[in-house]
């Protein structure tokens, strides 16, 4: 200890007062200065001078003189404070040892316990922390760490075990260090404290001791413990139970379970499913299956314990379980109960028991799962009209009602489901009256979820209604057809018979150009009812996208960017490239239009193997391998409301005179006769995509057909066709034309006599045959419809080939249909022509067909 500090220390901890100033002593020396200076003031000035500064020169000495004393330490301010008796018997006979040190870490004060505590004996012996553990390699760290913090103005507390001496048994200390001051810059001097926590370090080990015995007690009870968290995973296993469900403690102990791990079916959801009370303690008696490591089960009885915070947030449970084997084995009125407990919770059907308000009084596992899915905070649990749409809970209460008067046969009840705000869901309640009296039970109410059945007989009902509605406009299309056919025959004799510069020309013109229009609806009609003649090849998807990139571009403006994003090394597939590319232009044609302040379109190809169809889950869609063709935009999305409704035909969103409403469903009905499936993605706001799966075509060698049936497309255009070089459509020969209805047969047995050809005209399949024999087979060319009655073309073409195999025929038809198709021998030759056709194309036909080969 150096001098300074021997030195310092009794004047802290002397106990001899200090003698205090006098109020009365400062008034008298003020006093005495005022007087003096009013008798210079009556003195004059000339006789009061050398009085004057006499005075000062006296005051001066003093002052001088006192900082002489204060610096050599005679004299001192006095800090009151120090002095306070009160703070001195605080600190005095505290219990702990406490010191101060100052910026220097030497020490100007301590206590009789810190003397105590260090073992020093006299004032001179005291010393500061880091001179009293020197030496001691146990302590040194810990008392570094308190003089660093020390030097920083820092709080901090160790607890050290001191070693003892000679023969003494070792102690605990607790070491703290706190400057002497709020801010860093005023902690000039820091206090150190000691304590000696040698006890409080016993009852601890005593108390450990005492848990290490209870935990070893509940590891080998004869019953099961656990404990799960607020996450469901389990917190604390016992080894018994453990051993029954043949896991592992150290797997358990390292989070690795959970509660469903060992509940068998859905009888965790009954744990989880109790309802909570601020600050309530509740233990609820479950019978249910608990699941072995092998899978195999264990019947069980679990008494758990579960406790709720003021903020009704359930801490960790606590669970007894006992095993129900041992009664299934022995005791067979406890068998038959336990049965019956497996059989109600694993049933897959929710069952409740529900008092005369709806409030459910037991329920099984089932139940509680559904519960909990549909209100996670309990309301259903509570109260099974709680689990039902608001709309439709009085027609469930009125059936509760009905069994609460014990009536029969009471008609069960769909209803829509509460809970989801995203989804729709559904459930039929059936309701049994219950025939105690006494009991507080009214109604057993069984429930079934009937969600997905609803959306799948949704699925059916739409699937229906678009194959009616197919039907329907196919139909109409077919019917249509010979309406518009015998129109457009009819201006061609009208154009033939004017001249450009006639008046009524423009007039016939556009006629000509509306019934083109009519044309091209009806096709597009044809094309969503799959009955359109398709001319598919093997295509390579990349290359098909790549030629209308530039189409796609003027499509869409420039406001709007297009990207292509091509898979690699695609599939191919086999399709009608002009109805594929329709099907590319009139989704780009809808995108534009939802972006109508700019955005991007994107399309994307792939290919999909059919292990990852079978991951996305599209119902109606076998798994196989597919080509993926993903349309996507950025634009104001599909209200959920329509979303069902975008691909039947004339349904539009647009304004009226901006859309026919058959862009889509023309897409549809392509897709569908292409063999492939088309869904929709889209969210209000964040664009839309349109999903398209084309089955992989297999590369095997095909031969394509000598006479292949031309697509739609070839004849969608007559003025154009018109608009080329006249070619010599005159000819020679023998027509026989068959066509059930009789205005567009007589127009178009006209046109051929007046290209030079001979014409006999017959209504149905039938009469056409009798016409053929009474000619003996000399006919140079068939030219009949598919449609007719009593006998339909196919039919017709195997009788006459029978007759005659080297027989020439053309089909004509607003669509072909299925029975056409399959009726048709293998490789048999004929040509075809789509209806509504003009007169140049039907002569062109005539003439091309006659001419071959």
């Amino acid at each position: 200890m150096t001098r300074d500090e021997t030195q310092a220390l009794p004047d802290v901890t002397s106990e001899t007062p200090r003698r205090g100033g006098s109020i009365v002593l400062v008034l008298l020396v003020a006093g005495a200065i005022v007087a003096a200076a009013i008798a210079f003031m009556t003195l004059g000035r000339a006789q009061a001078q050398p009085y004057i500064l006499g005075l000062l020169a006296l005051l001066a000495m003093v002052g001088l003189f006192m900082l002489f004393a204060f610096a050599a330490g005679i004299v001192g301010f006095a800090d009151r404070s120090a002095d306070d008796p009160l703070m001195r018997a605080i600190t005095e006979g505290a219990f702990d040892g406490l010191a101060v040190t100052d910026a220097r870490g030497h020490l100007i004060y301590a206590n009789p316990a810190y003397l105590a505590l260090t073992g020093a004996t006299s004032l001179q012996d005291v010393r500061p922390v880091e001179r009293v553990f020197i030496g001691n390699p146990d302590v040194s760290e810990a008392v570094f760490r308190l003089l660093k913090a020390a030097r920083e103005g820092k709080r901090l507390q160790e607890e050290v075990r001191v070693a003892g001496q000679n023969g003494a048994p070792g102690r605990w200390m607790r070491l703290r260090v706190r400057p002497l001051g709020d801010r860093k810059r005023e902690a000039r001097q820091t206090v150190w404290s000691l304590a000696d926590i040698t006890r409080d370090r016993e009852r601890q080990e005593d108390v450990f001791q005492e848990l290490q015995h209870a935990i070893e007690y509940l590891d080998h009870a004869p019953c099961g413990f656990f404990s799960v968290n607020a996450k469901g995973e389990l917190a604390y296993v016992n080894a018994t139970l453990a051993n029954w469900l043949d896991h592992d403690l150290a797997e358990i102990g390292s989070g690795g379970l959970k509660l469903s791990d060992i509940v068998s079916g859905d009888g965790a959801a009954l744990l989880t499913s109790i309802v909570p009370e601020p600050g309530e303690v509740k233990t609820e008696v479950f019978d249910i299956d608990l699941k072995m490591r092998s899978g195999r089960t264990m019947p069980a009885r679990l008494y758990h314990k579960l406790a709720f915070g003021a903020d009704g947030v359930p801490g960790p449970s606590r669970t007894l379980v006992i095993s129900r084997a041992r009664d299934e084995r022995l005791d067979p009125q406890r068998a038959a109960e336990i049965r019956f407990m497996r059989f109600f919770d694993h049933t897959p059907m929710a069952i409740a028991t529900v008092d005369k308000a709806g409030a459910v009084v037991r329920a099984n596992a089932r139940f509680a799962k559904l519960a909990q899915s549909l209100d996670p905070t309990g309301g259903a649990a509570k109260s099974i009209l709680a689990a039902v749409h608001v709309r439709d809970r009085s027609t469930l209460g009125a059936a509760i009602e009905q069994a609460a008067q014990d009536r029969a046969d009471i008609a069960p009840v769909e209803v829509m489901l509460g809970g989801d705000k995203d989804k729709e869901r559904y459930g039929q309640f059936f309701v049994t009256a219950v025939a105690d009296d006494g009991d507080a039970e009214a109604a057993i109410i069984y429930m079934l979820e009937t969600t997905e059945r609803r959306a799948l007989e949704n699925q059916i009902n739409q699937a229906q209604k678009m194959e009616t509605i197919g039907q329907l406009a196919g139909g109409i299309a077919h019917d249509f057809n010979n309406v518009l056919s015998a129109i457009m025959m009819a201006n061609d004799f009208l154009l033939n018979a004017h001249k450009p510069t006639d008046p009524s020309f423009q007039d016939i013109m556009q006629i000509k150009q509306n019934a083109t229009r009519a044309a091209t609806l009806v096709r597009q009609l044809l094309a969503f009812s799959r009955k359109q003649t398709l001319r598919p090849q093997v295509l390579d998807l990349g290359e098909a996208l790549t030629d209308i990139d530039r189409l796609l571009k003027r499509l869409i403006g420039e406001k709007i960017g297009l990207e292509m994003q091509h898979g690699r090394d695609l599939w191919r597939v086999k399709a009608d490239v002009s109805q594929f590319e329709q099907v590319i232009v009139n989704l780009a044609v809808n995108a534009r239009d939802a972006m109508p302040d700019g955005g991007k379109l994107t399309i994307r190809t792939a290919n999909l193997s059919a292990a990852d169809v079978a991951q996305l889950g599209h119902k109606g869609m076998p798994a196989a391998d597919y080509v993926r063709i993903d349309v996507s935009d950025t634009g104001t999305g599909i209200p959920p409301d329509i979303l069902d409704k975008i691909f039947e035909p004339f349904f539009s969103t647009k304004e009226v005179g901006k859309g026919t409403g058959l862009g889509l469903s023309t897409v549809y009905g392509i897709i569908k006769q292409t063999g492939g499936f088309v869904y929709v993605d889209s969210e209000p706001g964040n664009g839309t995509t349109f999903h398209i799966f084309l089955p992989r075509h297999d590369a095997v060698i095909e031969t394509p057909p000598e006479v292949a049936a031309p697509s739609v497309a070839a004849n969608a255009e007559p003025a154009a066709a018109a608009a080329k070089p006249r070619a010599d459509l005159t000819g020679q020969g023998t027509i026989l034309l068959v066509e059930d209805e009789e205005g567009l047969r007589a127009l178009n047995a006209r046109g051929l006599r007046s290209r030079g050809y001979q014409v006999i005209e017959a209504s149905n399949g039938v009469e056409a045959l009798e016409k053929f024999d009474e000619e003996n087979g000399a006919v140079d060319l068939v030219v009949s419809d598919v449609v007719m009655p009593e006998m339909d073309g196919p039919t017709l073409l195997k009788a006459m080939r029978g007759r005659n195999p080297e027989l020439k025929i053309i089909f004509v038809s607003g669509y072909a249909e299925d029975a056409f198709e399959k009726s048709l021998p293998e490789n048999e030759q004929f040509a075809f022509l789509a209806k509504p056709f003009a007169l140049s194309a039907l002569v062109a036909k005539v003439k091309e067909t006659m001419g071959a080969n």
